[in-house]
């Protein structure tokens, strides 16, 4: 099953190329984070990643996973150090400019987070709509992304009306549909079957070898050590591992 799965992602990676040359889009310098329960969740993470690039972020829980990816899309807010994503100095940006930086960073979650009543559509498309795009600009764009995730079909059903792997696709396709340049995907797979698990890694698999940068927090250890990619292990607040097509590492 395994060399199925590589040989597959071997070939899909030699089918696409990724565009534009390396460059730094995520550096965090000296990052340190400290709740108001005295709990400290980082302590002086320095992280770079370039243009293109897909990494995972494992780690025990607890570890300051989490944290690490909320402060990319500023859910949460750094105490020291440096940390830009793109254009944007997190350590400095103003509230009102916090949109703008989200316009740039798609967002996966677990839970797939959609609003419950709003057609898939309308999931897709309230994305745009809040940045005030318009109308037909809209209908083009979210048949794209609908296209590309494979469920053109499902345009007028429910969230409830679809299976959580559905759910996931229509999640990442409401990620992306803004065009980010980096996607932070939160255990991704985390409530999903190991078929629909691999239906959404093909489809992260392809948006990042379309040039989009992707963070994801996981732990599946199998698709970390089927899929090879960057792997930065986080223990107790401080980056332990950061390898090339690294290992999962941690017993499940």
């Amino acid at each position: 099953m395994d060399c199925i799965l590589k040989k597959t992602f071997s070939n899909l990676k030699k089918g696409l190329s990724k565009t534009g040359n390396p460059m730094g889009i995520i550096e965090m310098k000296d990052v340190s984070k400290k709740y108001g329960n005295g709990t400290t969740a980082l302590r002086g993470v320095s992280v770079n990643v370039e243009a293109g690039e897909f990494a995972y972020i494992v780690g025990p829980s607890g570890a300051g996973k989490s944290t690490f990816i909320k402060l990319l899309y500023r859910e949460e807010k750094l105490d020291k150090g440096s940390l830009k994503v793109g254009k944007f100095d997190l350590a400095k940006i103003k509230k009102r400019d916090v949109p703008l930086l989200r316009r740039s960073v798609g967002v996966v979650f677990q839970d797939y987070k959609l609003l419950p009543k709003k057609t898939v559509f309308e999931n897709i498309a309230y994305a745009m709509e809040v940045i005030g795009e318009k109308p037909r600009n809209i209908k083009k764009r979210v048949m794209e992304v609908l296209d590309l995730v494979g469920l053109k079909h499902k345009i007028r059903s429910f969230p409830n009306e679809l299976s959580g792997g559905e759910q996931q696709r229509i999640a990442i396709a409401r990620a992306i549909v803004n065009n980010p340049k980096v996607l932070i995907a939160d255990e991704p797979t985390g409530n999903l079957d190991p078929e629909n698990s691999w239906e959404i890694m093909n489809l992260l698999e392809r948006i990042n070898l379309q040039g989009t940068t992707i963070l994801m927090a996981t732990h599946n250890s199998q698709i970390v050590n089927t899929l090879r990619h960057r792997v930065i292990a986080i223990e107790d607040g401080r980056v332990v591992r950061d390898e090339a097509e690294g290992e999962y590492g941690y017993d499940e």
